[in-house]
């Protein structure tokens, strides 16, 4: 334990500095602590875009407005495609007024358009002059048509002679010309200086026509017209067919289909019936 002389001094000593401290009151006034500013950033989409967010969407803003086409820009095309439009409609309609005008302008009658059966069609023969003959050149004209040959033994002959009587009663009797037609069935043996001998001696106006096989079977097949070799014993065979004959008005469709029970004055009488009831139909 210290010895109170000892304490003595040292308490009074720090009696003393204390005693000065309280002296020296108030103290100097305290400097603040300053913090640095910290910046509030939004984490969203700023109001003037500034975030890394917006810029792809700004960017495509601009470029959309950049690329913004004008209006004529889709007006102009889609007038050009009405008015090739109209114009194809125009021009179309003209060419089937022009071919309507046309065909009102010709010869052939009204009755052209009637429905009828599907009996003829096309084809390309050889007259005996060997000149070319298509269906275009017969129209016009009131044909009457035959199919045969000339090596045929009984048939055949009656018929063309029944033709040529025919013709001539049409021409004096009832004042009407009719252009007859004689198509073989033969090409191979019928050459065009046989068919014009053959002929003549029943009418030289009787025009004979002849071609290829194909041409004569497919003028055959239009017709209707059966036929067929029989015997054949190489160039000595003989021809089966039908010998109907055709009354093909001017348009070249058929009006009426003749058998050989018909004789020439009863066939004269129904070709001039058939005529004039064309000529009463066309002029209604």
């Amino acid at each position: 334990m210290l010895n109170p002389r000892v304490l003595r001094p040292s308490l009074l000593r720090r009696l003393g500095a204390a005693a000065a401290r309280a002296a020296d009151w108030p103290p100097s006034p305290c400097r603040p602590r300053v913090f640095p500013a910290r910046s509030n950033h939004s984490r969203g989409y700023s109001s003037e875009g500034s975030s890394k967010y917006d810029r792809p969407m700004r960017q495509f803003a601009e470029e959309n407005e950049a690329n913004r086409q004008p209006l004529t820009y889709y007006i102009v095309p889609s007038a050009l495609l009405v008015f090739a439009g109209l114009a194809t409609f125009v021009h179309y309609n003209d060419e089937r007024r022009a071919v309507t005008q046309e065909s009102q302008q010709t010869s052939v009658p009204k009755r052209c358009t009637t429905n009828r059966p599907a009996i003829g069609g096309p084809f390309k023969l050889y007259d005996t002059e060997k000149n070319e003959v298509t269906e275009s050149k017969l129209r016009g004209n009131w044909t009457l048509m035959y199919f045969g040959y000339t090596s045929c033994p009984d048939v055949g002959p009656a018929e063309v002679q029944k033709m040529a009587d025919v013709v001539k009663l049409l021409e004096s009797k009832y004042g009407t010309k009719i252009t007859p037609l004689f198509i073989t069935i033969d090409p191979q043996r019928d050459s065009p200086a046989q068919l014009k001998a053959y002929l003549s001696e029943f009418d030289p106006r009787i025009i004979g026509l002849s071609g290829s096989i194909n041409a004569v079977r497919q003028i055959a097949q239009e017709y209707r017209v059966f036929f067929k070799k029989v015997d054949d014993i190489g160039q000595d065979y003989l021809v089966e067919s039908s010998h109907d004959m055709y009354l093909l008005d001017p348009c070249l469709e058929t009006a009426r289909c003749f058998g050989p029970e018909y004789e020439a004055s009863d066939l004269a009488e129904a070709i001039t019936m058939e005529i004039q009831k064309a000529s009463k139909s066309s002029a209604n």
